[in-house]
């Protein structure tokens, strides 16, 4: 399941303020849930959540660590719909982070593959076996803190934040593994393990005011964009004071032009 599109129809009516002039998007973002629903598998004999792959009319029982941002999304969306609905989708967020989380838990390295297959009677099984310091998985960790202030998030976040240190941390910086079986290293640190797992790694164990959800919304590279109403103004609820302090530090840079 690719992320942006289906992120960005959530995450354009977030940063839109949930207005009416924006509400088109959360209306297809609701409809491709239903898609999504249509792909969710458990698996045998543990019940583990996961969300098969789509190839024309086929549908694979495999599961890509990529898709692994899909509870933080469906998390983040729960609260738009009614309370039952809400229910059901922050339920389904919870079930697919535990399945993700496993991917990790499952190796010995304690880092997940790039991907895995899911077996009637034996769970799950890794397929591509590498890891490149992806972030998907604690990126759902972050959303799901934030959202329920369930501190397990938080300790399998510190789980997974402690096999990097053991397996991947180098004199000049993290490399990726070659096989989470052996723990064979690469030679690369890619740039977003900088850019956003290390960041969400961050924020899962900063308090909530830090890059608050309610003023600012990640995009798919997990950049904070401000929350602003349709004609560019800040969002209701923050202070004059918080205002005007804002446009003072922007008129203070041109004025030094």
């Amino acid at each position: 399941m690719g992320d942006s599109f289906y992120e960005y129809l959530l995450k354009v009516w977030v940063q839109g303020n949930r207005t009416s002039a924006v509400r088109g998007y959360r209306e297809m973002w609701e409809k491709s849930m239903k898609g999504l629903l249509s792909l969710v598998r458990r698996t045998t004999p543990s019940s583990f959540a996961y969300l098969c792959e789509k190839s024309g009319d086929v549908l694979i029982d495999k599961m890509d660590e990529l898709a692994c941002f899909a509870p933080g999304m469906v998390a983040l969306g729960s609260s738009g719909y009614g309370p039952a609905d809400s229910h059901k989708f922050l339920s389904l967020a919870e079930e697919l982070a535990f399945t993700c989380y496993n991917f990790y838990e499952s190796t010995p390295t304690k880092l997940a593959g790039e991907n895995y297959f899911f077996h009637s009677g034996q769970d799950m099984s890794v397929g591509t076996s590498w890891n490149i310091l992806r972030p998907e998985t604690v990126e759902s960790l972050f959303y799901l803190w934030r959202l329920t202030g369930n501190r397990t998030y938080q300790e399998w976040g510190w789980n997974i934040f402690q096999a990097f240190e053991k397996n991947s941390r180098i004199e000049s910086g993290y490399v990726g593994l070659k096989d989470v079986n052996s723990g064979v290293k690469d030679n690369k640190m890619q740039s977003f393990f900088l850019a956003e797992t290390l960041k969400y790694l961050y924020l899962l164990f900063s308090p909530p005011s830090v890059i608050s959800l309610d003023e600012w919304v990640f995009n798919t590279e997990a950049h904070p964009l401000r929350i602003v109403t349709r004609d560019g103004g800040e969002i209701p609820g923050q202070s004059e004071k918080q205002t005007s302090k804002s446009r003072g530090r922007k008129e203070g840079r041109f004025d030094r032009h």
